[in-house]
């Protein structure tokens, strides 16, 4: 069978991180940088970075029309940090004029957690991940959003368990898309990653 060929947005942030926490999880992954690219993956990684500068460069490059038709077709799409931002129908707290890709319907609160708190390291229980479910996931948060609001149709997947930011949601799925808050690629727990190439093998058998 195939690899399923998983892209990573490669204008801005983590993409080596992602490629190499992509690879763990048998897949190939590509870096995507030019339109023509985005007709030839199965899935996208939107990696963490600066939300308004990967959003300046989507449309500098002209990938912004063809990852949002390719969302709107369902292709597996999954946002770290800057990359939920990118994936949220709504920002709170972004710049004037920045653009989104849109298709989650959640409302998303830009470098959320604050001055006091901009990087933090916490452990999150995510029980779908199906392999080590009931082992947490360490969770690193860098200038990070939250959702501040979930639609009806997305699946809350891990909250923040303590201190102010209590009950937060920090990773949520809607469909064939998936984000979070945190940075699962700066450590060596790539079952996100494992998670959404899963996601990306189902929607690859469907079509």
């Amino acid at each position: 069978m195939t690899k399923p060929r998983i892209g990573v947005l490669a204008v801005q942030g983590d993409v080596r991180e992602h490629l190499r926490a992509l690879a763990s999880a048998d897949v190939e992954a590509v870096p995507v940088r030019r339109p023509q690219e985005v007709a030839r993956i199965d899935g996208l990684v939107l990696p963490g970075g600066e939300s308004t500068t990967i959003d300046k460069l989507l449309r500098i490059f002209e990938l912004q029309e063809p990852i949002r038709a390719r969302i709107a077709a369902g292709m597996p799409v999954y946002g770290s940090c800057a990359g939920m931002i990118l994936l949220a129908d709504e920002v709170l707290d972004g710049q004037p004029g920045q653009q989104t890709l849109g298709g989650m319907d959640i409302t998303v609160r830009r470098n959320a957690f604050g001055r006091q708190m901009d990087s933090f390291e916490t452990d999150l229980v995510m029980p779908s991940l199906a392999d080590g479910a009931h082992t947490p996931v360490h969770a690193v948060f860098i200038r990070a959003p939250w959702v501040e609001r979930a639609g009806d149709g997305v699946q809350v997947l891990a909250t923040v368990p303590t201190g102010p930011a209590q009950g937060r949601v920090v990773a949520c799925r809607e469909g064939a898309l998936l984000a979070t808050s945190f940075h699962p690629e700066v450590t060596d727990d790539y079952r996100v990653h494992h998670y959404f190439a899963a996601m990306v093998r189902d929607a690859v058998r469907v079509s």
